[in-house]
């Protein structure tokens, strides 16, 4: 099947285009394989809110909630056997294009945010996930959090595949750069044999939230209306920036002779909040090689309608750099931006996780 001529170009300039939500009525209906071959779509991003929609909308989940009700199991485990089995079908549906590509083809899963502050239950989690789905194509989520850095590390030298999530600041994505590193070096220190074949990261860097905190601050501030909806995407442009950098140094390349593959920079949280913006400028915006953007399926489709390339992040080092500093003169403390969206962005989680949890034990005692 032709696939729509917007969305081909960008995968032509490097864009690996996927869908950042699922649900079983997707995968059934046929909905998520037609956009895999008529809208470039060549992998899915899920997290708790995602489900959270899915499972509580959707009739499509009755009769493996009876099973569970009757065997009396617990909402944990209907949970991640739930979530395991959707997560599952996705990574048998994009194994062709996993064959295909080498890299993409991939499915996120994400580890319980309520773990985002613990190394060690975040990691022994990815683990569990990894066995449950049991599908080389999956990623396991885990998020970017001080406790979730040496977790990286660890799930990375097990030779799991890992999505790092909730990054809001390039400081913290080249902390994040470098616990994947660390991980592939772990790695070769356990056995000087080891593969990395079959390994891959990326590395979920967050858009429109950080307009939306800084927009919300330039107002409180009085600040020149002309620097709101910048920041955005300067500040991944700035992190990809770093990733050029990272991912040309002797200590990578030193990894990449021994078959690694580099962590990929993703746009994640590109679906356009403020409706004074052109709702596909964080894709038009953020084209560049080896990258990946997961889009809301509302964004991807106007992408497909009418959107068009912006200007080249490579070319975009020096304006990002300025708009960066104009907000911050104007003003914003932009660490304390970075903080408080790394807070409200686990939080977030931590709450959809709530409703699911409640969610899914109310329908297993109906199910009873």
């Amino acid at each position: 099947m032709a696939q729509n001529e917007n969305l081909a170009q960008l995968s032509k300039a490097g864009v690996a285009v996927w869908l950042d939500d699922l649900s079983r009525d997707r995968i059934r209906s046929g909905n998520l394989q037609s956009l895999v071959d008529e809208h470039s779509v060549v992998g899915v991003t899920t997290n708790p809110s995602i489900f959270a929609a899915a499972i509580s909308g959707s009739k499509s989940y009755d009769d493996q909630l009876h099973a569970m009700a009757v065997r009396k199991v617990s909402v944990e485990e209907a949970l991640r056997t739930i979530t395991a089995a959707d997560v599952r079908d996705a990574c048998d549906l994009l194994a062709p294009v996993a064959a295909r590509t080498g890299r993409d083809g991939r499915v996120s899963l994400e580890v319980a945010p309520g773990l985002a502050h613990d190394t060690d239950a975040t990691a022994a989690e990815a683990a569990h996930l990894w066995w449950l789905v049991n599908r080389p194509n999956l990623f396991i989520k885990i998020p970017a959090t001080v406790a979730g850095l040496p977790a990286i590390t660890t799930t990375i030298a097990k030779g799991i595949s890992v999505n790092v999530t909730l990054i809001f600041s390039p400081e913290r994505y080249r902390a994040v750069m470098d616990a994947y590193l660390s991980g592939l070096e772990q790695r070769l220190a356990d056995d000087p044999d080891a593969s990395f074949e079959g390994i891959e990261s990326v590395a979920s860097f967050f858009v429109s939230r950080v307009d939306t905190e800084i927009d919300k601050r330039l107002d409180a501030v009085g600040a020149d209306a002309s620097l709101k909806g910048k920041a955005g995407i300067a500040n991944a442009q700035l992190a990809y920036q770093a990733y050029e950098e990272v991912f040309s140094s002797d200590r990578w390349k030193a990894l990449e002779a021994k078959g690694a593959q580099p962590q990929r920079p993703l746009w994640a949280s590109t679906g356009v909040k403020n409706p004074e913006y052109s709702d596909t400028m964080y894709i038009s915006e953020l084209i560049a090689p080896d990258t990946v953007n997961t889009m809301p399926e509302k964004t991807l489709m106007a992408y497909a309608d009418h959107g068009q390339p912006g200007t080249a992040v490579q070319e975009a080092y020096a304006d990002a750099e300025q708009v960066m500093k104009s907000v911050a003169e104007a003003g914003v403390d932009l660490d304390d931006v970075f903080r408080v969206l790394e807070e409200e962005g686990v939080q977030k989680f931590v709450d959809s996780w709530d409703e699911l949890t409640t969610s899914v034990e109310e329908q297993l005692e109906d199910k009873a």
